[in-house]
Formats: C-alpha cells, structure tokens, sequence
C-alpha cells in the first residue's frame, strides 16, 4: 500500500458498508504517513455530505488513523481543552485520490475530563439490518469498541497528554 507523504494535502472519504460515499473532507495536511499509521491536521476545512451539503470544521484538529484497528480518532482543540470524536469504522486504505474508509455509525465522544459517551446506536441498529452487517462485523466493531475504551482508560495513543498538543505544534510548523 502506498503512504501518504508529510507536508502533502490529501482528501479524507468516509464511505457506507453498500459503498456509498457518505461524507469528504477537503485539504487535510498529512504529518505523518506511513502503510500503517497516517495523522493529519485541519482547521475550517469544507466537509461535503452526500447529499451535497457543505459545512465548514470550527477549530483544529488532529486526525489518527490506523491501518489494523477499526476506529479513527479525531482530537478537536477548544478553548476549555481536547475533545476526541471516535468513529468505529473499517480500518483506512490511502490510494493516491484519498484516505478511505467505512464508517459504521457508532461513535464515541470523550471529553477534556476523559469521561466518555457512546453514541449513534439507534442509527447503528439500523444500518445493521438494513444493508445486513454480517455476525463477525459486529462482533469486530464491539470488540474495538472495547480495545478503543481501554485507551481512553489509560490515557493511550492519541489520547495520551502530549499526543495532539505535540502534533499540533508540528502542524504550526507547515502554515
């Protein structure tokens, strides 16, 4: 698999299990890449939804993902400290268009405080049925939800103290 390379701009793609492209975030700057790991960087970047909805991102952020686990991170940088938004999805491909992958609803909001709160469950039991998420996908997506939550725990990967703060000075650096 091909890495893309710090300093470079790339597109982020976020698809549905049926294929459907859900959602594209324009101009993420790449930190670090590499064929397992890619953090990016953003700040007021134009997202468009699949319906063709645009919006623009409100404040920086940090963006972690992995090639073997089954989440993204994205750690947001407010006033009143780091919020992460964590995506249970497939773990990424980069090709030269974009970093994909298949968000699978189920997200986890965790505050500055480390408390966390699940959330899209309804939305996620609904998609199970209707594009029929075989047995081994959801045991999989509950499993990482557990690994993701023992990071949170224990301060790990992205979540550790210096983790965006130190990736985020390094985003400076490039603007």
């Amino acid at each position: 698999m091909v890495a893309p390379r710090p300093g470079t701009k790339m597109q982020i793609h976020s698809y549905k299990h049926n294929g459907s492209l859900h959602r594209v975030w324009e101009n993420s700057l790449v930190l670090k890449g590499t064929e397992t790991i890619v953090i990016g960087a953003n700040d007021k970047t134009q997202v468009t939804e699949s319906d063709g909805r645009t919006w623009i991102t409100r404040e920086p952020a940090i963006c972690y993902f992995h090639a073997k686990h089954w989440f993204n991170i994205i750690g947001m940088l407010r006033n009143d400290g780091i919020y992460y938004y964590c995506n249970i999805s497939s773990p990424f491909v980069y090709d030269e268009e974009a970093l994909k992958y298949i968000d699978y609803d189920l997200d986890v909001k965790v505050y500055p405080d480390m408390t966390y709160d699940l959330l899209d469950e309804d939305e996620y039991e609904e998609h199970r049925v209707q594009m029929n998420y075989p047995r081994v996908l959801d045991r999989i997506l509950h499993n990482n939800i557990d690994y993701l939550l023992r990071w949170v725990r224990g301060r790990k990967g992205p979540f550790a103290p210096e983790f965006v703060d130190g990736w985020y000075e390094r985003y400076l650096t490039y603007r």
